[in-house]
Formats: structure tokens, C-alpha cells, sequence
């Protein structure tokens, strides 16, 4: 295990060189001015002389190149740099809005993998019967329906027409302090709408790895001993049939991290999905280069939890040769 997430840091030193430099890249070919950004309706009204120096205050008049390179070795010593947009420092930026980033794809990924495993299950025990029909085609549409469609729609039938939910934010507009059920409450729409985008993949997956396994010899085998049908379900057909699944959520870490930015800019989450998008009209290299840093190093951590447990849970994989 050790190994191979020792292999796996030497092979992410080079990927997040590429990514960072990609983004200094694409940010200096941006048509948006991140002086212009920086000062605001001031600029409307400055000079260029004004606007020449605040240029090279801000140090936007060098090459990305050479940002790029002063930008990598300041983040070496743990200085990512100051957010121009946002004036802090990006580590007190990025530390204010993890947190909750992290809680709301943790809850949405736990919930999306035990519903989509329950329904997933429940469609392969009979498949073609009127239950696996109804959980099949309910997974196509909603993995046809974009994320922010869901979102607005879950706001507008339970905060809106039933208003049993609140519409956004963290916790009541009233409120001064920020507590355990504020947020909780707050959390149960975003969350639900992220893990419904998420859902349809796991209950396909799950189903077909099921069905696939409850054809196979050795459960046939098992049900021929006299098994009941619960035991064969879960201690034979589900363990197999979830090995796909390990290697899904690798996978879907990008996508839950681009539905986690859309969720938090409709329910106002206070989330890193602000700062991003602020980050890239402002073109603030610094907070931009450290939070694609941040969503490659999930990715890359995603695979090798998907690695890790499939090793863990298929014997005919070992650890030590992977």
C-alpha cells in the first residue's frame, strides 16, 4: 500500500507542474483585465499611467512564465500567494471555504453510494420486472438532467411551493452564530441535489455488477446449498458485484467536484465556488493556480482510494503488484 502511493506522489509531482503552468497559460490569454478587476469602477476613471503602475504592483506586467516560476517556488515554502479579487492571503481564503466544500461532497458521496447500492440492488434481484424498469429509467433521466436544473428545481418546489426547506445560504438570515442545526438544515438541499447527480451511476453500476454476479457459478452454487436468499444477495453477489463500483469513484471525483461548484453558486453554499469564479473573470493567478492545484490533488487522490480499495476487496488483486 505504502508503495504504491509513493509511486502514485512521484507520478502527481509532474501532473500538477503541467496543470499549474496550463493555468497561467490560459489565464494570460484571457480577454478580461485582472487590473481592471482588481481596481474596480475605479478604473473607469484612471489614467494609463495609474493603471501602468497598479500593473506592476500587482506584477501582471512579467510573462505568465516568470509568474508562474515565482508563484511555484513561493508555494514550496507554504505561500500560495495573495488573491488580488478577494484581498486576503489565498491560504486564509482557501481554509475559510474548504470546510465546507469538503462536508458538502462528503454527505452528497455517502449518500449518493448507499442509495444508488439500495436501489441498484433492489433492481438486480429480478431483472426486467417492473421494479428494475422503474429504478432503470429513473437513473437514464436524471443522469440525463444537468445538475443546476435539478438544483433550481428542488429550490423552487421545496423552499418556494412547500417551504419546508430553506432556499440557501448557511443559516437563517437572522441568525449572528453559526450552529450544528443551522447548518444542517441549510445543507439537506445541496447536498440532495449533489447527490442525486451522482446517483444514477451507482445504481447502474451496482445493478449491472448484481446481476452479472448473481449468473455466476459460485452463487448458483451457494443457492443450491440452501442459502437463504439474503446471504447469497450480501455476503456473495453484492461484494462482487460492488468491485466496479471501487473503480467509479475515482472517476466521478471530477464531476462531483464541478456539480459541487454549481450546487454552491445556486444555494449560495459558502463553499470554494465563489472563489473560483471570481478567481477566473478577475484572472487572480495566484488563488486560480492554488485551486486547480487543490481539485487535481482530490482527483489524483480519488483514483488511488478507487486503487486501494479494489485491492483491498478483490483477492485476486494484490497491493503488491499494483
Amino acid at each position: 500500500m505504502a508503495r504504491l502511493a509513493g509511486r502514485r506522489a512521484l507520478f502527481a509531482v509532474p501532473v500538477v507542474l503541467v496543470v499549474t503552468f496550463g493555468v497561467f497559460a490560459i489565464a494570460a490569454a484571457s480577454p478580461f483585465d485582472p487590473v481592471k478587476a482588481y481596481a474596480g469602477t475605479a478604473a473607469l476613471g484612471a489614467d494609463q499611467e495609474t493603471l501602468d503602475r497598479l500593473r506592476e504592483n500587482l506584477g501582471v506586467d512579467e510573462s505568465f512564465v516568470v509568474r508562474w516560476w515565482h508563484w511555484l517556488n513561493s508555494a514550496l515554502t507554504g505561500d500560495l500567494g495573495h488573491s488580488s479579487v478577494l484581498r486576503q492571503p489565498v491560504t486564509q481564503v482557501i481554509g475559510e471555504r474548504l470546510a465546507w466544500s469538503a462536508l458538502l461532497c462528503a454527505v452528497a458521496f455517502t449518500v449518493a453510494v448507499t442509495l444508488g447500492t439500495l436501489l441498484g440492488v433492489l433492481a438486480a434481484r429480478r431483472p426486467g420486472s417492473m421494479l428494475d424498469r422503474a429504478v432503470t429509467s429513473l437513473a437514464y433521466t436524471l443522469e440525463a438532467a444537468p445538475v443546476f436544473w435539478i438544483a433550481l428545481l428542488a429550490v423552487w418546489l421545496f423552499a418556494l411551493q412547500w417551504d419546508v426547506l430553506p432556499a440557501g445560504g448557511l443559516t437563517d438570515t437572522a441568525r449572528e452564530h453559526v450552529t450544528p442545526g443551522q447548518v444542517a438544515g441549510h445543507l439537506v438541499l445541496p447536498a440532495g441535489v449533489l447527490a442525486v447527480s451522482q446517483l444514477p451511476w451507482f445504481t447502474l453500476y451496482v445493478r449491472q455488477g448484481v446481476a452479472d454476479a448473481l449468473a455466476e457459478d459460485p452463487v448458483r452454487g451457494a443457492r443450491a446449498r440452501g442459502l437463504g436468499e439474503g446471504t447469497v444477495l450480501l455476503g456473495h453477489a453484492l461484494r462482487s458485484g460492488l468491485l466496479p463500483v471501487l473503480t467509479l469513484i475515482g472517476s466521478r471525483v471530477p464531476e462531483l467536484i464541478t456539480g459541487a461548484l454549481l450546487v454552491e453558486s445556486v444555494f449560495s453554499w459558502p463553499g470554494i465556488a465563489a472563489a473560483t469564479v471570481e478567481a477566473a473573470t478577475a484572472v487572480d493567478f495566484p488563488l486560480l493556480a492554488a485551486l486547480t492545484t487543490l481539485a487535481t490533488a482530490a482527483v489524483l487522490a480519488g483514483n488511488l482510494l478507487a486503487d486501494l480499495l479494489y485491492g483491498l476487496f478483490d483477492p485476486r488483486v494484490k497491493l503488491s503488484e499494483m
